[in-house]
């Protein structure tokens, strides 16, 4: 009785082995079976292989570090031409500051230009009539007049003039001459334009009528004549600096 219950007893723990045994391999061919394509193939690690987890450090640092070498042979020519565009940006900056500032100092120098054209024109008409009049009965006052209008060059000069010439033929004739600046006969503004002018010095050119009165002539003489007047500017204002008979 003893010796079946012994081999009855060794006989289920033997069968309990092979099952578990068998039921290990099923797991195993199931498990197998359900695993990626990619982990079926790859082949497992053996013992003794130094991983890139067992050396202590990230995979793929070596490539890392040939990257790093290789760009540090093109860091030079990068920081050059980041320098040559940084000096290029910084000179078309200036050259755009500089025509700018050109710019601004033709238009300022064009409105001076555009208003000293304006005011010399203002002075002309002004100034001729009281330079080309004059009465026998009173030069000193004529003269005196006409002189305001003058520079001091131009004004000496018209002293010597009206002195030495202009002055005795008056008297001894009774010469009066009345100039004024023609004007159209549509009614327009006085036949007076500029002929060139900048911010300090302006041509003018004047149509003048004169009407002489003396006792050389029987009646009043009408003379039509054109004028050239040049003006300057000075601390006084617009002076006359010459007169030209065309």
């Amino acid at each position: 009785m003893t010796k079946l219950s012994v081999r009855g007893a060794g006989s289920g723990t033997h069968r309990s082995r092979t099952v578990a045994a068998a039921a290990r391999a099923a797991a195993r061919r199931a498990e197998k079976a359900q695993r990626p394509a990619g982990e079926q193939s790859a082949p497992p690690h053996r013992a003794g292989t130094v991983t890139d987890e067992a050396e202590g450090r990230e995979p793929g640092i070596e490539d890392s570090e040939a990257a790093d070498r290789e760009g540090g042979a093109e860091r030079p020519e990068r920081n050059r031409r980041y320098a040559l565009l940084s000096a290029g940006l910084a000179l078309f900056a200036v050259a755009a500051l500089v025509a700018t500032a050109v710019l601004g100092w033709e238009y300022r120098d064009a409105g001076r230009a555009e208003t000293a054209r304006k005011e010399a024109l203002a002075a002309a008409r002004k100034a001729a009539p009281e330079i080309l009049s004059y009465d026998y009965r009173h030069l000193d006052r004529d003269f005196a007049a006409a002189k305001r209008h003058l520079t001091g060059p131009f004004r000496e000069k018209y002293a010597k003039t009206t002195t030495s010439v202009v002055a005795p033929t008056a008297k001894r004739y009774h010469g009066v001459v009345k100039a004024t600046v023609a004007t159209p006969s549509s009614g327009d503004a006085p036949a007076a334009s500029v002929v060139s002018g900048s911010a300090d010095k302006v041509v003018v050119l004047l149509f003048m009528n004169q009407v002489t009165n003396s006792t050389q002539v029987s009646g009043p003489r009408l003379d039509l004549n054109r004028v050239r007047m040049t003006l300057q500017r000075t601390s006084g204002g617009w002076k006359v600096s010459a007169v030209d008979a065309l």
